[in-house]
């Protein structure tokens, strides 16, 4: 079992900053793959960035590419997205994610076993 918790969420003004932890437990964590997801009110769950267990390669949602970084210290087990330049369209509740064994990137949802219960981001404008 893997648990997933996140932190970081908040109200941040469109331009903003914002850093997101997904702390993990349970199996060993610098094993797998980590990815963060989003959904926002109304609308499908989709991709923002993953992570390679060793935190060489990185991949990102077409959208948030320039904007968003991925890094992980598998020391603490903890994963982090680090969001800059917030926009207004970007509001959602941010979760990390795992297959729990994979080492190859996992990026649609389903693919995705452990899930933490999201933290969420409001942009105002």
């Amino acid at each position: 079992q893997v648990q997933l918790v996140e932190s970081g969420g908040g109200l941040v003004q469109a331009g903003g900053s914002l850093r997101l932890s997904c702390a993990a437990s349970g199996r060993t964590f610098s094993s797998y793959v980590m990815g963060w997801f989003r959904q926002a009110p109304g609308k499908e769950r989709e991709f923002v960035a993953t992570i390679s267990w060793g935190g060489g390669s990185t991949e990102y949602a077409d959208s948030v590419k320039g904007r968003f970084t991925i890094s992980r210290d598998n020391a603490k087990n903890t994963v982090y997205l680090q969001m800059n330049s917030l926009n207004p369209e970007e509001p959602a509740s941010y979760s990390c994610a795992t297959s729990g064994y994979a080492k190859t990137f996992r990026t649609r949802p389903h693919e995705n076993n452990y899930w933490g219960q999201g933290t969420k981001v409001t942009v105002s404008s």
